[in-house]
């Protein structure tokens, strides 16, 4: 047989396997073919498609799946907020409900004129990378922030920059998907109520003689914000004041009686 027979009866070969190949894979993929809830792939439509996780999904196809089940709200998404969960309402024939809007909050107060100055970093330009050496970057302080943006980078809203060398939020943009929180290795983040005015931008447990020699904005410990405290929503852990944020009411009288001056409104937390 010559070889261009040969050749001829291989590629007629191929195309009769690939042929029935495809046949298979077709008569397979039909019989074993997982029906979609139709609702689902409406919700799913609805999504914004961030894949943040802050809904506590794996990605919008997850919360798409749990809410078209019953197993998740319809108000589950962060991002989406009030004008996604009343199309998604719609869909699954449900009230929305409110929605409790939230945003992350940086727990310091350590800028460059208030935090003192240890060493000179040089190295990676990155928050992990100076976390994990001796020292952690520049300042005193080791568990301030440490300013060199790794949330900025991590943020798809825009909503976080690093001014006067500590990250700020902008909580009109902010929509508490929790990356910026995610990331930070100095753990200063948290996602709070947006309707919370007042807030402690502070997380050192030094006691209060040492954080004074580290910052001019440092919590000390002194708990004169508990003692004036008319329901127990302030108390001091490790040196530092916590607020809980479910029995708040939003007086005030912390954040003036402070001496330090770092139960702070959410005003003062924000970028310009």
């Amino acid at each position: 047989m010559s070889g261009s027979a040969l050749l001829i009866i291989t590629i007629i070969l191929l195309a009769v396997v690939s042929f029935l190949v495809g046949v298979m894979l077709v008569f397979t993929g039909n019989k074993f073919k997982v029906e979609v809830d139709p609702k689902e792939t409406a919700v799913r439509g609805c999504l914004p498609g961030n894949n943040c996780g802050a809904c506590g999904y794996p990605g919008c196809d997850g919360l798409a799946a749990a809410i078209a089940k019953g197993d998740a709200p319809v108000n589950k998404c962060p991002v989406g907020g009030a004008a996604v969960a009343e199309k998604i309402s719609a869909i699954m024939g449900v009230e929305a409900g409110s929605i409790d809007k939230k945003v992350a909050f940086v727990k310091c107060s350590g800028t460059c004129e208030k935090a003192y100055d240890n060493a000179n970093y040089i190295g990676i330009n990155s928050c992990g990378a100076a976390a994990a050496i001796p020292g952690k970057g520049t300042k005193m302080c080791q568990t301030g922030c440490l300013g060199l943006g790794e949330c900025v980078s991590v943020c798809e809203f825009d909503a976080i920059h690093i001014v006067d060398g500590i990250a700020k939020v902008d909580r009109t943009k902010c929509v508490g998907c929790g990356k910026c929180a995610s990331v930070c290795p100095q753990h200063l983040i948290e996602i709070i109520p947006d309707k919370q005015i007042y807030a402690v931008a502070c997380a050192s447990q030094e006691k209060g003689k040492a954080t004074k020699a580290q910052c001019a904005a440092g919590c000390i410990g002194c708990k004169a914000c508990t003692l004036v405290c008319d329901n127990n929503s302030i108390k001091v852990e490790d040196n530092i004041a916590h607020i809980n944020y479910a029995t708040c009411v939003q007086c005030g009288k912390c954040a003036s009686k402070c001496p330090a001056k770092v139960i702070i409104t959410r005003r003062e937390a924000e970028t310009a």
